[in-house]
């Protein structure tokens, strides 16, 4: 592609895209809806300017955003929330897939002379879209909930099926057999293989490499390294024959328990926010306005059918394992689409074969409408859980064990070195809930010994704050020394959280001054308090009662320190 050409596709894309999302956003219906829409826009079915003709090869880079975002769910998730969640993992997950695939397949037998078909239709369709069920949960900040996680738990569930409905796509194809495919036991072996190297890389090799890259204050190669990581999980476990997204769960899963957590989120963030609403563009490019214009009654009742059954049997079976109507309402309506798996699924099918162009097509479109009215599903979803809970938002499920549920009123701690260790002792002993972070990897050793919350991160990186739920805090305490990354720190959670309490330690009385103005709630110059508490000792010693030093002491701060500075 030419230099002129690529620019203006992209001054294309980014213009529909950006004012899709603007007016969808305004317009309440939120970003996913705006981006998919800006990619019917863009799109080469669409009449005007269009990107490309290629959406495929679109789609197939922009699957990287899907795996990001399973890498940052993996940070979210440590391995024994995951545990808990294996009753809605293997069961809650395997029911809905049988169930659903069983019901729709037997809904197009009717349209397929193939029984064969059918069932492998009907369980293609029975997946929900992964990606944007958790960019949903993320967005609205629901993955900590009942729903979000059994949402998840299904999810999941589904990304594992994908393996065995690859497997037996060839069985129904006169172009391909399983007597090509290696024997179970190799696979079984390179399954296993696989695992194990994203097991070493994730607990000792990965870690080990990042604490190195800090003690060099490196943060570029602290990037790259976590991508390496990323990427390599992601091609073991595509070369093990399974999700590309599983494999970047694990590593982010395994990473999830490191003291590097946070500011991993804090550095992945922005290329997986930025792939994954190309991605959402790519599936919108995917509609084609021809086909369905073509065959738009056929494809209104496939996806009223689909979407009818998918809610029908998703409500029913959350009921049966025991969770409230509230939250079984708002699982159907979140996962009631068909998912992005689906364009991998029927593209295989069609190459060897087992479905036709037209069916194709169809199957395509339905995955693609289906995706557009989710987020219209999910607002009708959450009405109707309201009424049935009586009352106007879901309960929180919080649990340690994931960075996600973080107590409401924590103090964060910014700075664990000589002043933040004593905040945090302070802290610990009248039981406040508190996190601590520092860029000083020996700090943050230090910290770990203690068998503390202190983690590596950059309390001045806007994308941290946001990982660290800062809004949610009840204090920010500031012990940074180094003056400029104070003020930074200060200026960037003013601007993100107007309402959080901050207070900072400075040097001396400008730095003080300096602090307040850039949004800090109290500062105060560390080698005037000292001299104030020697004073304060002297005062006591000599026989000025207590009472009287605390007034004068209130004093002199309330007056800013005129009366102890020249």
């Amino acid at each position: 592609m030419e230099l002129n050409s690529f620019v203006y596709s992209a001054i294309v894309l980014l213009t529909a895209a950006a004012l899709a999302v603007a007016l969808f956003k305004q317009l309440g219906l939120g970003s996913i809806l705006g981006l998919l829409v800006a990619g019917i826009i863009v799109g080469p079915h669409a009449p005007g300017p269009y990107v490309t003709e290629h959406v495929e090869d679109v789609r197939n880079f922009t699957e990287l955003g899907v795996v990001l975002l399973l890498f940052m769910i993996g940070l979210e998730m440590q391995p024994k929330r995951l545990w808990a969640l294996r009753r809605e993992l293997f069961g809650l997950g395997t029911v809905q897939i049988l169930l659903c695939g069983g019901v729709i397949a037997a809904y197009f037998s009717f349209f397929q002379s193939s029984w064969q078909v059918a069932i492998l239709i009907g369980l293609t369709f029975a997946l929900s879209s992964t990606a944007l069920v958790m960019q949903l949960l993320h967005e609205r900040g629901d993955l900590a909930t009942r729903h979000g996680t059994a949402a998840f738990a299904i999810l999941l569930m589904q990304d594992l099926a994908v393996v065995p409905l690859l497997a037996i796509v060839p069985l129904f194809s006169e172009l391909g057999t399983l007597a090509s495919a290696a024997p179970l036991w190799e696979q079984s072996l390179l399954v296993l293989g696989m695992i194990g190297l994203i097991l070493v890389f994730g607990q000792y090799v990965v870690p080990f490499a990042l604490a190195h890259l800090v003690r060099q204050n490196n943060r570029e190669a602290f990037t790259l390294v976590v991508m390496l990581a990323v990427f390599l999980a992601a091609w073991a476990m595509h070369k093990a024959g399974l999700s590309m997204a599983m494999g970047a769960f694990l590593m982010g899963m395994l990473l999830s328990t490191s003291r590097f957590s946070f500011q991993i989120q804090a550095h992945i963030e922005p290329f997986k926010g930025l792939l994954m609403s190309l991605f959402f563009v790519a599936v919108g490019m995917s509609i084609d306005l021809p086909a369905i214009a073509a065959q738009s009654w056929l494809l209104v009742q496939h996806v009223v059918v689909i979407l009818t059954i998918k809610l029908s049997v998703l409500f029913l079976i959350a009921l049966l394992f025991g969770l409230p109507r509230g939250v079984a309402t708002r699982i159907a309506f979140l996962l009631a689409q068909s998912g992005e798996f689906g364009f991998v699924l029927f593209g295989f099918a069609r190459t060897l074969g087992v479905i036709d162009e037209m069916t194709f097509v169809v199957a395509v479109s339905v995955i693609s409408v289906s995706m557009l009215l989710t987020p219209l599903l999910v607002k009708l979803g959450d009405a109707l859980a309201r009424r049935a809970e009586g009352r106007s938002a879901p309960i929180l499920c919080y649990d340690a064990g994931t960075t996600g549920s973080l107590p409401q009123d924590r103090v964060v701690i910014a700075g664990y070195g000589r002043v933040g260790h004593t905040i945090a002792t302070l802290l610990e002993v009248n039981n406040i809930p508190f996190i601590a972070f520092d860029t000083n990897p020996a700090n943050v050793e230090r910290g770990e010994r203690d068998g503390r919350p202190v983690y590596y991160g950059d309390i001045g990186d806007l994308e941290l704050l946001t990982a660290a739920q800062v809004g949610d805090a009840a204090l920010v305490v500031l012990t940074i020394d180094h003056g400029p990354t104070a003020l930074q720190a200060v200026s960037h959670i003013r601007a993100a959280h107007p309402d959080v309490p901050i207070i900072a330690r400075a040097r001396d009385l400008e730095a003080c001054g300096g602090l307040i103005r850039a949004g800090a709630t109290r500062a105060y110059p560390e080698a005037i308090e000292s001299s104030l508490r020697l004073g304060a000792e002297a005062l006591q010693m000599l026989g000025v009662p207590t009472g009287d030093v605390d007034s004068l002491l209130q004093g002199v701060r309330n007056e800013g320190y005129a009366q102890v500075v020249e």
